[in-house]
């Protein structure tokens, strides 16, 4: 038989996975998997169990929230590194944003995500390397980066979006522009920034369509960039805001490109995040573009909705 290893966080979302383990596992079974459950205890655990274990299995499953999903990348990386074949990936959402699987289409409700991850389409998923370290879908810095790993996870687990949204608020006054130099292939150049992310995805921090009618597609090599001017005015500041209400990606408060590599320089440490969890403060971020990084299991396109079957056309 097929061999499958589940790996789950208990503590991810409101631990509603706990509730539902039998349904999960028996779904598994019925797709012919012989399965071998390990719940994570510790931070870097999936990273470790999968850089372990790449090669016993037909397929790996992971469930949790985005920060578990970025270990199992890690994960994949050093087993790739040691020379090992790595299996297809599956996901099971059960975080409290979730943005990975919603670019996918993956459902939200983790039993519909089981039969997904146990049966669906293969699909080759690209992702990006921020100074060597794996990242599925966001690297950011500047305005509310801080809020997804400052959050405590309890209070994450009882409001939801809604969390983020007041941590951001506390965060407001102390908004400042972050000095950068920025070299892509094709230019260089520098400006203050109060925000700014490099992405493989169209949902960040549980907002969907977030690029308003910009392409993005998760598998064409290129990672997607948007960096927020600081404004200079009261004029600017509501114009850009403006702007950004209307998804104006075209403003003059914006920087907005898609490339395969990019340079961020600083005099000063700046703090970055790596899919919501925080990802170091170096003053020079090198990020790439990995095309077709890991397979992982999709809805069959007949049943995406059509926003998510855009973004993984081939």
């Amino acid at each position: 038989m097929k061999r499958l290893l589940f790996i789950y966080n208990p503590k991810a979302g409101k631990s509603k996975i706990r509730a539902l383990l039998a349904d999960i596992v028996e779904i598994f079974d019925r797709a012919g998997y012989t399965i071998t459950i390990r719940p994570t205890r510790r931070k870097g655990d999936a990273t470790r169990l999968l850089a372990r274990h790449a090669e016993e299995y037909d397929r790996i499953v992971v469930s949790g929230g985005d920060g578990t999903l970025n270990e199992a990348l890690s994960g994949i990386r050093i087993a790739e590194e040691k020379g090992k074949a790595f299996p297809e990936l599956g996901y099971i959402p059960t975080g409290s944003t979730n943005d990975f699987a919603i670019s996918l289409g993956i459902p939200t409700d983790p039993v519909r995500a089981a039969q997904v991850a146990a049966t669906g389409e293969i699909f080759p998923c690209d992702c990006g390397t921020f100074n060597g370290h794996p990242f599925a879908y966001v690297a950011a810095f500047g305005a509310f980066t801080k809020v997804s790993y400052a959050t405590p996870q309890q209070i994450k687990n009882t409001l939801g979006h809604f969390a983020y949204v007041l941590e951001g608020i506390k965060s407001l006054a102390q908004i400042k522009g972050i000095p950068f130099t920025v070299q892509t292939d094709d230019e260089t150049f520098s400006g203050n920034y109060l925000y700014g992310m490099v992405s493989n995805s169209n949902s960040i921090g549980g907002f969907n369509g977030i690029y308003g009618k910009e392409s993005v597609a998760l598998n064409d090599g290129f990672l997607e960039v948007l960096l927020i001017k600081e404004p200079r005015t009261p004029a600017e500041l509501s114009e850009l805001m403006s702007d950004l209400l209307r998804s104006n990606l075209r403003s003059r408060h914006v920087v907005w490109l898609k490339t395969k590599r990019i340079t961020f320089a600083c005099d000063e440490a700046v703090p970055w995040t790596l899919d919501g969890e925080f990802g170091g403060d170096p003053s020079v971020a090198e990020i790439l573009a990995v095309k077709d990084a890991f397979r992982v299991a999709v809805p069959p396109k007949d049943l995406l909705p059509a926003s998510a079957a855009q973004r993984l056309k081939a």
